[in-house]
């Protein structure tokens, strides 16, 4: 059985404490997709911990985290990532494990991102450059190199093959950057790979299926960066959705079992792209402020907005969404008026479905206010404690969507999670 939790919005949900808390409740956490461009932040020891590709259940005892094969892994990342987990007394070698056929991101595939991403100008999309597109384009276009190349005697001569390939593209991007210190780092970050577990994942995931084992697949990113039902162009580069978890980890779709989708009670976005909720006023800035909103992986300030029902109800429709999570919710305690949106105007008439290209359109959010609760409810451990106003507003989204929110985060703590 294996139960999936990932991202309803475009990112930056709050799904890495969510998947921590509910790992405890698994054996094996798998990420099926994506790579360092994710940031999962949890508080361990009341230290704050951010993991790019490390499965976010990794500081939970006896439990097996799986790199899976839709990532794409960066060496020197992964390197990091472990000596700051291991430095909490965890043992790696015991309870990680990569999939062998996960795609190595090598110093060109960053080069030629931040090439790519400079020639665009004006037009750039607000990729994290950590070279994770070209990466996927070499996965796809049959050129890349993959965790289990490494053990074999020809993987040099394979990566200076791909390298000369990479190297003529960024001539003509006229760049020049010299990328040797990033290539040391790099052959050094691969001989600690090559000491970790690395696994047939597909046989690694099933043989712990078949011994009853149950599994959380956690994926990065949200369902609105999805490469094909996302804000195209304004994507990233894998399937972020359900659907992802079976080419992702090797897994059959009759094994999955609830998909529990992560929502902010507001919204945000990073990077270019159309976000119809945005907020730039002072309402904007004081959702940034008080969520605190800067990227986990880039520090880059998240534009704000409120909740956009229309996209969550498609998120929830194109995943199977079982059960839902709201996060933040502590953060609108602040507001005495909230708004949430129920239908577009585009192009003068109004939707409630998202369009092929949300970019094109002229696109106009329709609200529905609501008061503010306006106390602090972050002490709160039960849904009986918060405020009335508080529960008519999560009434309100549970039959919007059709979905109920069975979880509602009130804080950043492990412990701040209220049952509904």
């Amino acid at each position: 059985m294996v139960d999936v939790i990932l991202g309803l919005q475009w990112g930056d949900e709050g799904k890495g404490k969510i998947v921590d808390y509910f790992a405890k409740d698994y054996d094996v956490i798998a990420r099926f997709q994506g790579g360092p461009n994710a940031g999962h932040t949890l508080y361990v020891e009341d230290k704050k911990i951010v993991l790019h590709q490390i499965p976010s259940g990794v500081f939970q005892k006896n439990k097996l985290n799986l790199i899976g094969n839709g990532v794409v892994l960066d060496p020197v990342t992964l390197k990091r990532e472990c000596d700051t987990v291991a430095s909490f007394g965890v043992d790696l070698k015991k309870n990680l494990f990569i999939a062998e056929r996960t795609h190595l991101i090598i110093p060109t595939h960053r080069a030629l991102d931040k090439a790519a991403e400079l020639s665009k100008g004006n037009q750039k999309i607000g990729s994290t450059l950590k070279g994770i597109a070209p990466t996927y384009m070499d996965k796809t276009g049959r050129n890349g190199l993959r965790v289990g190349d490494l053990l074999d005697k020809n993987f040099t001569t394979a990566y200076i093959k791909l390298r000369l390939k990479h190297q003529k593209l960024l001539d003509n991007y006229s760049f020049a950057e010299d990328i040797t210190a990033w290539e040391e780092e790099f052959f050094e970050a691969l001989e600690f790979l090559k000491q970790l577990n690395i696994v047939n994942g597909e046989y690694f995931i099933n043989q712990q299926l078949q011994a009853g084992k149950r599994v959380l697949a956690e994926g990065a990113q949200g369902s609105m960066l999805d490469i094909d039902f996302g804000t195209f162009p304004f994507v990233t580069s894998s399937n972020t959705i359900s659907a992802g978890v079976c080419s992702g980890l090797g897994v059959a779709p009759q094994k999955i079992r609830d998909v529990i989708g992560v929502t902010k009670a507001y919204c945000t976005r990073v990077g270019g792209g159309p976000f119809p909720t945005e907020l730039d006023d002072e309402t904007g800035e004081e959702l940034r402020k008080v969520g605190n909103e800067f990227g986990a992986t880039t520090g880059r300030p998240r534009r704000c907005g409120w909740i956009d029902l229309v996209a969550l109800r498609f998120a929830c429709m194109i995943n199977g969404v079982t059960k839902i999570v709201m996060t933040k919710a502590d953060v609108l305690d602040a507001f005495k008026v909230l708004n949430v949106c129920t239908s577009y105007n585009v192009n003068g008439e109004e939707s409630t479905e998202i369009p092929f290209r949300l970019d094109r359109m002229k696109v106009e959010a329709r609200y529905k206010t609501f008061p503010g609760w306006n106390t602090p409810t972050c002490a709160a451990k039960s849904f009986t404690e918060l405020p009335e106003t508080m529960k008519t507003y999560v009434d309100f989204i549970n039959k919007y969507l059709e979905v109920k929110i069975h979880y509602i985060s009130n804080g950043p703590g492990r412990d701040q999670i209220i049952c509904v």
